[in-house]
């Protein structure tokens, strides 16, 4: 006899759990049709009047019997699931495939609660939870590279040089005279200006939901500025103003805007007036560029 591997038998064990609940999703143990007391090809009027002849029955203000009360509620599910085409197809689905679990839950619960939720608080929530996400994730990698910069000895030597500038060149003694006291540290620390290239502080202004939120305000200024810049530049013929050549500069060079805010003015002047935003200006730059890339080989 051949022997069953560990990872079959959990497949087994998981399916002998799942296939009793395929069927409990919808009258929990029991059969729809049987707490109607009507045959499986039994059509909607049967079914119709049967739950009326039930619900007379053991309706609470008929009968305040708590069991007959308990019962009512599952006649009323049951009634709910078969007078419906859809829902009733569904049902009968499920049990006739019971090994089909996931897909027979997820038809459950998309017939009795995909129309119920209001789609805009769909969005909403799901907006949270992808901004909260994106918020974490954003917190972690920003407190993972504040770390990674405090380890290394040019942080040291700007907080040493900040502690000697405090005391008046008076170091701390404590600790084998070389080991900052933490409560100066600490202190310190938050005198010190981290500023890490390619990492951002988070912000809640940067999160999807609330741009989302703002995307009509940030269409509007967005629109109102290339009417401006078409007055200005297109019509009137203006000379470029200095934040708007940085611009046109930094998008033909097609700069990140952190990484032009980091580049020194002189460097930005010199750009700016290369005019590189004109193709021939632009083409020359980069012959230049490919010339000193060589010289420097």
């Amino acid at each position: 006899m051949a022997a069953v591997s560990p990872h079959s038998i959990v497949i087994l064990l998981l399916v002998a759990l799942l296939l009793p609940a395929s069927n409990a999703i919808y009258c929990d143990e029991d059969d729809c049709y049987d707490l109607l007391g009507v045959k499986q090809d039994a059509n909607a009027s049967e079914i119709k009047k049967a739950y009326y002849k039930l619900s007379l029955k053991h309706h609470p203000d008929k009968n305040p019997d708590p069991e007959s009360k308990k019962l009512f509620v599952k006649v009323a599910n049951a009634y709910e699931i078969l007078k419906d085409e859809t829902t009733r197809e569904q049902y009968d689905y499920a049990v006739a495939h019971p090994e089909e679990f996931f897909y027979n839950t997820a038809q459950y619960y998309r017939a009795y609660y995909g129309y119920k939720t209001d789609p805009r608080a769909v969005l909403i929530g799901l907006l949270l939870i992808v901004s909260a996400f994106q918020y974490i994730n954003q917190l972690t990698t920003y407190s993972q590279a504040i770390e990674s910069v405090k380890q290394t000895p040019a942080y040291r030597n700007r907080l040493k040089a900040l502690e000697f500038e405090r005391t008046g060149g008076i170091a701390s003694k404590k600790k084998g005279h070389k080991q900052m006291d933490k409560n100066v540290e600490n202190e310190l620390r938050g005198e010190v200006d981290l500023q890490i290239q390619g990492v951002k502080k988070p912000s809640v202004w940067n999160l999807y939901g609330v741009q989302f939120i703002l995307l009509p305000y940030f269409i509007g200024k967005l629109l109102i500025w290339q009417i401006c810049w078409f007055w200005r530049y297109r019509v009137k013929k203006l000379p470029y103003a200095w934040e708007d050549a940085c611009y046109l500069t930094r998008t033909s060079l097609r700069i990140p805007d952190n990484t032009w805010q980091n580049i020194d003015e002189f460097t930005k002047e010199d750009l700016v007036m290369k005019r590189l935003w004109e193709k021939g200006n632009m083409e020359r730059h980069m012959a230049e560029a490919r010339k000193g890339s060589r010289r420097r080989r």
